[in-house]
């Protein structure tokens, strides 16, 4: 609803689209998670079995560089054939609506009825609505689609990269910076401290416990880190590399 729309009160989620506002910004927060643990993993794993910076630091901006590529061809095409899939439900709807509108009125009041409307409103609510704009009434309330909206594979592709990026490049200088003794403790603690934070920021968006969101993740990305860093040291150890 506009925010200039009868009914709206300021300050509250109206806005059109704030789902998919929602949405986009989990999206980015968990593309931000994924770089974090995955580059992450990568340079303890090679700090493990060696602390020259220097493999370090290409392992891990290949880690960026690869894992960003492959987050924006993933929602490249996940988003594509969404939005592919979405134009083909526009044309079906539209053929039926010129093919048999007045079964196609039949079955939106229908629809409103199973919301629990009465018979005479879900009808009149459906001759209005069809009188105004059929196709986006029945788009909406059949297959929940904003035909003014489609996904833009492009902007999805872009986000998720940039996501990615955002949360690769703090383990990343975590395990540049400091000086060799430090540089396992310091990069855990960023690592786990991030982890905490998105975790707290994404189950506030989502709605759900932000310290079991946290706490999932800390744990999850701990093991990880302990996993990838405990095969180099052996790795390293036995003269394998």
């Amino acid at each position: 609803m506009p925010t200039g729309s009868p009914g709206a009160h300021s300050g509250e989620p109206h806005a059109y689209n704030i789902a998919g506002r929602l949405n986009w910004l989990r999206a980015g927060v968990l593309g931000a998670n994924d770089g974090i643990v995955s580059v992450a993993a990568t340079v303890v794993g090679v700090a493990g079995v060696t602390n020259s910076p220097t493999p370090i630091m290409v392992a891990g901006i290949a880690a960026v560089v690869g894992g960003a590529i492959s987050m924006a061809l993933g929602e490249y095409v996940s988003v594509s054939s969404q939005r592919d899939s979405q134009r083909a439900l526009v044309e079906i709807e539209r053929r039926e609506l010129a093919d048999a509108p007045e079964a196609e009125l039949a079955e939106l009041a229908g629809l409103y009825m199973s919301k629990g409307l009465s018979l005479e409103t879900a009808q009149r609510v459906a001759e209005e609505l069809t009188e105004h704009d059929a196709l986006a009434a029945h788009l909406s309330t059949e297959l929940n689609i904003d035909q003014d909206e489609p996904a833009n594979p492009w902007q999805a592709a872009y986000a998720s990269a940039a996501a990615f990026t955002a949360g690769a490049i703090l383990p990343l200088l975590a395990i540049l910076l400091p000086p060799g003794a430090f540089r396992i403790p310091v990069t855990f603690l960023a690592v786990l401290v991030a982890l905490a934070l998105t975790g707290t920021l994404s189950a506030g968006i989502g709605g759900s416990s932000k310290s079991t969101s946290a706490t999932r993740l800390v744990i999850g990305g701990g093991l990880a880190l302990a996993a990838t860093y405990g095969i180099g040291t052996v790795l390293g150890a036995s003269g394998v590399l």
